[in-house]
Parts: structure tokens; sequence; C-alpha cells
């Protein structure tokens, strides 16, 4: 039992990842119990038989890992903000507490509080909250861009400011297979979001200047800010600035995708390598700064030898720059893995590989629980683990003699053959992470790894002090942009396939592995086994003459999926957030990505943005799917009643607008709302409707021309508005759910209260978007539908304290 303690370490990393996968916490004294027992059990074992005691050991860190997570978290919990003070106007006074993220509209930043009123009188509000600061902007008065109307001041990390703001209790858009963002906010510490108010009719916020705190956040954001002042491509400027201060806000977004499809993402954060990189200029330039201070002062180098000098040296420098480019998971990592490993060679000790890095797992696990929910966790870890168990010592003593050319000539092989083994090893993990894998990511890298690793980081970091060098920076960055954007042009630089299940997932990342392990050649090629189920799953699909219907969770606006047997059908494509963001490229396309779908036909309701959004997007990555909408110019992709179309036994039928509603240049003679395109949906035995924002008199008008229409479910008119889902239309379809896509605490108040009173009124039962999450309606199972943030839900996920009734036999 001499290393029996280390069964601890796995048996803490499965208490973590059970206690994560809470839908409800526990009250704090039930964890404190669970953490109890586990020291007991630890502090009671008496050397049994070394099966019992390594059982006992993972059972004891299970336990302790379980407990102190879920305490954690039970406490954190307890200073969420108060229901009451949501959307209410409180005075606050603060520091901003992090690097601000610049965006078209504004900024957004962290903040601590200091003082907080309503009213004049004090509240509690949690300590740490994030607030934007936005410009005024809107959307145009027609279609979808947006117009900046001012820019308000910049804020710096380290300022004391007076703002009156509105808060909410952090709310993320949840859909199968889309971004956490509550847990996101969870793990940064931030329990509630907000806008600082600056109109016309608002007091005027006041900065009260620095606070002399957070001096590391504003020297990230000084160096930031001295780059994009000094660099005059903006885009060379974005990478650069992510990679000396980890400003990831800073890279265009165009940017992201040609890095994600041509495999190179990683090097545009803060990785372990670059940490590495740094740690051993550093260590290399100490040790020959204390030899040469040992000629001068040669008691120095008796009293501290150079070894310790420069490893130590090179792990507190190291630590400096991951703490100054952002403290992020791979850099966590590559600290701790070089701090165990040179206390070991200062020690005159060695670990056997597998120890070093489960410790430095369980360290960063300890540090952070929730960063086990991060792709950035496991792609560094499993990255080392591999590189690790594939080639632990042997390239580092097959260069280590022999003439120059040659040692260069091995190095260079041995980088080929790392990427390699990384590549193929970690592209079952980067499909089940992201359902998608960089075909030409193993040439990328072989270029850009030396160039980002060797070139632009040096010069970047060096720019700090020697400004010019940021230049020669950015003519590197693009350069090296030109080479990549010819490698993501390629129709087949990139691989998606649909999400799996999580046991064929799991079995394929083995897989890959197996692959590339050192071991006979009959034994990898198992690992081909194990991926093949992952590799062909096709998610299942509704039975012919069966159909099912999505409405995603896209914040105030309407995307709703439609799937038979082998088709699909997307009705709207979800709103535009912002001049650089829109629903579907956040929203719509991944789950079409994870589904494995190729959309057949695409219709807009009308032209209004928080509808019509996410058609660009859509569009550039679907462009073989039929359009129809209610503004198109062409008259091939004008909806107009009396389409009709069947697939897989499931009829489709437009219903609006009418012929008359158009002009003879095709414009539309009625209101953007009036002119919705309204689709019916049929199986044999239930149907759908699906209205865009059509208004009550045109559903009144629809309901007297077709008064034998039924539905068995419907989407809410125009958001659950007042000015919908007339009685007339709802006595017409009779329909027995309705799902309401509206945004969370909305400005305009959907869905109205009268509405949803008309919806009890009739036996109607409703969903809501915020409260469920995207919407799963299948005409095989007509009486229920699946929220997302019901069957996905976690303890780290909103909650409505007082949710509305979703139907009509409740109160």
């Amino acid at each position: 039992m001499r290393w029996g303690w280390l069964a601890g370490l796995p048996g803490w990393l499965l208490g973590v990842a059970l206690q994560l996968q809470q839908p409800v916490l526990w009250p704090v004294w039930g964890y404190a119990l669970v953490l109890c027992a586990g020291m007991a059990l630890t502090l009671g074992m008496r050397r049994p038989a070394v099966a019992w005691g390594v059982a006992l050991v993972v059972l004891a860190g299970s336990l302790i890992g379980f407990g102190l997570t879920g305490a954690r978290a039970a406490h954190f919990a307890s200073h969420a903000l108060d229901p009451a003070l949501q959307g209410a106007d409180i005075e606050l006074t603060g520091r901003v507490a992090s690097l601000p993220q610049r965006m078209a509209q504004g900024e957004r930043f962290e903040f601590v509080v200091e003082t907080a009123t309503r009213a004049g009188k004090p509240v509690q509000v949690p300590e740490r909250i994030q607030l934007g600061w936005y410009s005024g902007f809107a959307p145009a008065a027609e279609g979808a861009l947006w117009e900046l109307a001012s820019h308000g001041p910049a804020v710096h990390a380290g300022d004391r400011w007076r703002f009156t703001v509105r808060l909410r209790s952090p709310h993320g858009l949840s859909n199968p297979h889309g971004f956490d963002r509550e847990r996101w906010l969870w793990e940064q510490g931030i329990q509630a979001t907000g806008h600082v108010k600056s109109g016309p009719r608002d007091p005027l916020p006041q900065r009260l200047g620095p606070s002399g705190r957070h001096l590391l956040d504003a020297l990230r954001q000084s160096v930031s800010e001295r780059i994009d002042e000094r660099v005059s491509d903006p885009r060379s400027a974005g990478v650069l600035a992510a990679l000396v201060v980890g400003d990831q806000s800073a890279i265009d977004r165009a940017d992201w995708t040609l890095f994600r499809t041509t495999g190179v993402a990683h090097l545009m954060s803060i990785s372990g390598l670059h940490v590495t990189m740094f740690a051993w200029l550093a260590t290399a330039l100490l040790a020959g700064g204390w030899r040469r201070l040992a000629r001068v002062w040669p008691q120095a180098l008796l009293a501290v030898p150079t070894p310790v000098v420069a490893g130590l040296g090179g792990v507190v420098l190291a630590v400096a720059y991951a703490l100054f480019s952002g403290w992020g998971v791979p850099a966590q990592r590559t600290v701790i893995m070089l701090a165990v490993v040179v206390g070991l060679r200062l020690g005159v000790r060695h670990w056997p590989w597998p120890v070093v890095w489960l410790l430095a797992m369980s360290a960063v696990l300890l540090l952070d629980p929730w960063a086990l929910m991060q792709p950035g966790f496991w792609l560094s870890f499993v990255a080392v683990g591999i590189l690790f168990a594939t080639d632990p010592g042997r390239s580092q003593r097959a260069t280590s003699g022999g003439p120059l050319h040659r040692r260069w000539g091995r190095t260079l092989l041995n980088l080929v053959r790392e990427q390699g083994v990384v590549t193929l090893a970690l592209a079952p993990l980067t499909l089940l992470l992201f359902g998608q894998f960089s075909v030409v990511g193993l040439l990328a890298n072989l270029v850009a790894i030396p160039l980002v690793t060797l070139l632009i980081t040096p010069l970047a970091l060096l720019g700090v002090a020697l400004p010019p060098l940021w230049e020669a920076a950015a003519w590197v960055v693009q350069g090296m942009s030109v080479g990549l954007q010819w490698l993501g042009q390629w129709s087949w630089a990139a691989v998606f396939r649909p999400a799996a299940p999580w046991p064929m997932a799991l079995a394929a990342v083995a897989g890959g592995a197996l692959l590339v392990l050192r071991l006979p050649w009959v034994v990898r090629s198992a690992g081909l086994l194990l991926l093949a189920p992952a590799l062909l799953y096709a998610p299942p699909r509704p039975s012919p003459g069966q159909f099912e219907l999505i409405a995603l969770d896209v914040g105030q606006g309407s995307a709703v999926l439609v799937r038979t047997a082998g088709h699909s059908l997307l009705f709207d494509t979800g709103p535009r957030f912002g001049p650089e963001s829109d629903a579907g490229e956040r929203v719509v396309l991944p789950l079409l990505r994870a589904l494995g779908e190729q959309l057949d036909a695409v219709v807009v309701s009308h032209r209004d943005s928080d509808h019509a959004g996410g058609a660009e997007a859509v569009r550039a990555a679907h462009p073989q799917a039929r359009w129809l909408s209610s503004y198109s110019a062409d008259a091939p992709e004008r909806c107009v009643a009396g389409q009709r179309w069947a697939w897989d036994g499931v009829s489709f039928e437009v219903l609006r607008p009418w012929p008359q509603d158009f002009a003879a240049d095709g414009q539309g003679l009625l209101s953007s709302n009036a002119m919705s395109c309204v689709l019916r949906i049929a199986s044999a035995q239930h149907s759908a409707w699906l209205g865009g924002d059509i208004d009550a008199a045109r559903e009144v008008q629809l309901a007297l021309a077709r008064p034998d229409d039924r539905a068995t479910v419907m989407l809410a008119p125009h958001h659950g508005s007042l000015t919908s889902s007339s009685p007339v239309l709802l006595n017409t379809l009779q329909p027995r759910w309705v799902l309401v896509q509206s945004g969370y605490r909305n400005r305009f108040g959907h869905p109205a209260p009268a509405v949803l009173e008309r919806y009890q009124q009739r036996g109607i039962s409703w969903v809501n978007s915020p409260d469920c999450g995207a919407a799963t309606w299948r005409s095989a199972e007509p009486e229920t539908v699946d929220c997302h943030r019901e069957y996905a839900r976690r303890y780290w996920h909103h909650t409505d304290p007082a949710p509305l009734p979703t139907s009509a036999e409740e109160p």
C-alpha cells in the first residue's frame, strides 16, 4: 500500500464527475456529511488487504470529491440574486474586475459590487456580476441590419464606478448540443447579469477613479489597447491580443471559423505549448544569467545552485505568464505539470507519468471542479496523456546525440509523429465535443505550430517592451492566414458527423487512443471496431407517415425544425443578436450538424430580424435547400397560399399570404407581420400549425375560410402577443399544445397574460421557451412535449421561482 493512496486520485475525479450530474443541489449539511464520511474512511484505514484497501481508497476519494464540490456549490448558490430585485433600478458602487470584452454594441465586463441601494435603501446583491454597457443600437426599419446610434465611454479594469443598473439571474439559451451559458457564468463566479442604464432620463454614470485593485487585468487591458493602436490590421491585432493577454473576444468571428476548419484553433489561445515554450525560454535565460553572475559573485552559485534557480524561476515566470494570459485550463494544467516535474527533478525523484498526469488533473479540479465540463479540459489532458503513453521520454533520448543536422532531422520527424499521433487520437474526441474534425488539421498544424510558438508568440510577447515587433508579428499572422484560407477552401477540409450517444462516443475515444499506442497491430486494429459505431451512427428519425417538430430556444425570435422520415424543413431562422452574431450561426447550425441534417426546405415567415436574422448563415451552410418567404423578389421563392408538397407520407401546405396580398411587382401590400407565411403540416392523425407573426385580423380571415382545419400543436403567433392568438382561431384549430417562443424577461411582455388565459379557458396546454428551452413534439407521441431544460437539467441552470402554468389543469 505504499502507493495505495494514488487510488484516491481517480476516486476524487469520479466523485467530482458524479456531483456535476446532479439536477438539484442538496443542503450544505448533506454534502458535509458525505465529506466527513470520506475523511473518516481515510483516517480509519489500517492497511487492509490490497484489493480491499484500493477499493476503500477509491471510495474515500469519491466521497471527498463529491462532498467538497457539492459544499462549494451549495455555498455559492446561497448568494444568488434575490428574485424581487430582477428588473429593478439599482444603484451600484464598485470596480471593474476584468478585461472588458469589446463588441460592436458596446462593452461587457465583470463588476465587483461594494455597495448597492434601491430607492435609497441598501440591498443585497451578489458580489460579482457581469454588466454590459451598450451603445444605442437597434434593428434597421427593414431587414436584419443593425445601426449604431452612439458610442459609450470605455471602461478600464480596476476603475471604480457608480452605475444605475438592471439585473437578472443568469439565464441562457437551452438547446440540444448548444452552448451552456449558465454553466459558464457559474464557473466564472457570476451570479447576476445586467446592463448599465445610460439613457437621457437615467442618472449619469460616474467614474470615481482608480481603485488600486485588479492591477493585472489593468495591465492586460493596457497591452491589448496598445496592440490595437500599433497594428493597423484589426484581425491580426485580435490574434496578437489573444496570444499575449488571452483576450479571445478580440479575434474576428470569421477567423474563428477558419481556425476551427483548419484545426488550429487551439493555437489561438494560451495553450500548454505556449506556456511550456515560455517556461523553457525563461529557464534557459535564468540558467545562463545565474552562471554569469557566479563569475562576479561566486558565493551565489554555492548558496543556490543553478538548477534550483532555473527550475524554480522558470515555474514562477510560467505562473506569471499563465495568470497574465487569463489562467485558462490548458495553462493551469501545464503550470501544475511543470511544477511537479521540476520538484521531482530537484528532489532527484522520478514518478511514473500516469501519476503526474492524474495529480495535475486532480489539482486543476481542486481549483475549479466545473472545469471538468469544459471541452478544453478533455482536449488538453487527453492529448498530454496520449503523448505520455506513446512516447514516455523516447524522443528526448533519440535527439540528444549526433551531428546537428541529424538532431534537427530527428526533431522534425518527432514533431511530425507527435502531431500525427495527437491528430488521430483526438479525432473522435473532437467529433464528440464539436461535431467536426479538420481533415487538413495535420498539415495546417505542421506549419502553424512552429510559426505560432517559435515566431508569432515570442514576437508578440517581446512587443510589450519593443512595440515595433508587433507589426512584424502581424505580417507573419497575415501570411499564415493566407495559407489557412487556402486550406479552408477545400471542400473536404472539415468533416461533420452527427453527435453519437455517450457510450458510442466514449468507445470511439478509446478506439482512437488504441490506434496510436505502441502495441501490436493486431491489437491496434481493435480500435477501428471501437470507432466504427460512432462514425456510422445516424440519429433516429420519425417513422414514415410521422413527423417531429423542435421549437428551438432562440430568445425573442422564432426557429422551428420539422423532420420527417427522410426530409427536414426549417421554419424561420431565429433572431439577429447583434451586428456580428445571429441565431442561425449560434443555435440553428450546431443543432443541424449534431443531427446530421441537410435541409430540404427553409420557410422564412417574414422579413423581421427576429425571424429572418439567421437566414444568411443558414443559406450559406445549406445552399441546396428550397427557400420560401413572404418578401422574396424572386417568384419561385415566394410563399403563396395553395402551395403543397408531401414528404414520407406527411403533407405540407402554405395557407397564407393569399395571392391578392401581393402587388404586381411582388411587393407585399400588408404590413410585415400580416404578410407572414402560414404553414400547415399534417400526418394521417395529427397536424401542426406555424404562423409567424400573423395578426388577429388575418387569423380570423383564415379561420373563416378554413373552418374544418384542426391542429394538434400550434406555434403561438407573434410569440404570444396580445395582437394574435384570437379566440376565433383557437376555437377553430382547437390545439392540444401551444409552443411559445419568447425571450427571457423580454421587454414586450410576451406571452401576454390575457393570451395565456385564453389557452387555459380552452384546456390548451402550453410551454414557454425561457422555462422549457427547446421544445420537442412528435406526432407519434402527441400528448407530450419534451423540454430540454427538464431532461438536461443541472443545478446551475436557471429555475424560475414562480413559473407560469403549463397546462389548463394547473392553477
